[in-house]
């Protein structure tokens, strides 16, 4: 089995095709037709990667990613929209959720495929391990950061932009930079993802330890 991944749809053709060429690819396959069932299948499951749409009844793409990202047994499963709405407002939005990429359909098989390979590498290439600073101590295999005694459950963006930032604190991390590691080259993300990401952060972490070098990037310090 080369991984576990939750199709989220409510089309069911769109569920048995991508079903039927991810299982020849050796994934265990999950399905779910609404943000709801979605949750509550991840819950049960903990995929490694759950590919969900936008337009949905009962709840909406945007808001059951969010929703995921506030669980701690899924702090390590990615998530990828997989949908028609390729606006760039959209694909924001869904990057502000916690969204690890975004694929617009309708897309080829082999290249779907080849795009979730990528998805995963980068999740197994994440290291294991603890940073702390005299503020803060970052899980990183549990995706948790204690600061001032109070534990805080990141979404996985969040997490991953400050763990850049504290693996080499007062080092300024240019824009490109921040956008290549946590984002990776196969994700097209606008700055105000990273600002928006940035602010959410201050908001949960304090405004005096990221400090922002205007013009350039972004640093921690303390």
């Amino acid at each position: 089995m080369n991984g576990r991944i939750l199709v989220v749809d409510d089309d069911e053709d769109i569920r048995v095709l991508v079903r039927y060429n991810l299982e020849r690819e050796g994934y265990e396959i999950t399905e779910a037709s609404n943000g709801k069932q979605a949750i509550s299948n991840a819950i049960e499951v903990v995929p490694d990667l759950i590919l969900l749409d936008v337009m949905m009844p009962e709840m909406d793409g945007m808001e059951t990613c969010h929703q995921l990202r506030t669980i701690p047994e899924l702090s390590n499963t990615m998530v990828c929209f997989l949908t028609a709405r390729g606006e760039d407002y959209s694909q924001i939005a869904a990057f502000d959720a916690g969204a690890d990429d975004y694929i617009v359909k309708p897309i080829r098989p082999k290249v779907l495929v080849s795009r979730i390979q990528a998805i995963l590498r980068r999740r197994n290439t994440s290291q294991p391990g603890n940073t702390q600073s005299s503020s803060i101590i970052l899980d990183k295999e549990r995706y948790l950061i204690t600061a001032e005694g109070k534990t805080i459950v990141l979404p996985r963006k969040e997490f991953e932009l400050l763990a850049l930032l504290m693996s080499k604190p007062a080092k300024v991390f240019h824009r490109d930079e921040i956008m290549s590691q946590v984002w990776g080259h196969e994700v097209i993300v606008g700055d105000r993802t990273i600002d928006v990401h940035i602010r959410k952060l201050r908001e949960k972490i304090g405004t005096t330890l990221i400090h922002t070098i205007k013009g350039v990037g972004y640093k921690f310090e303390e």
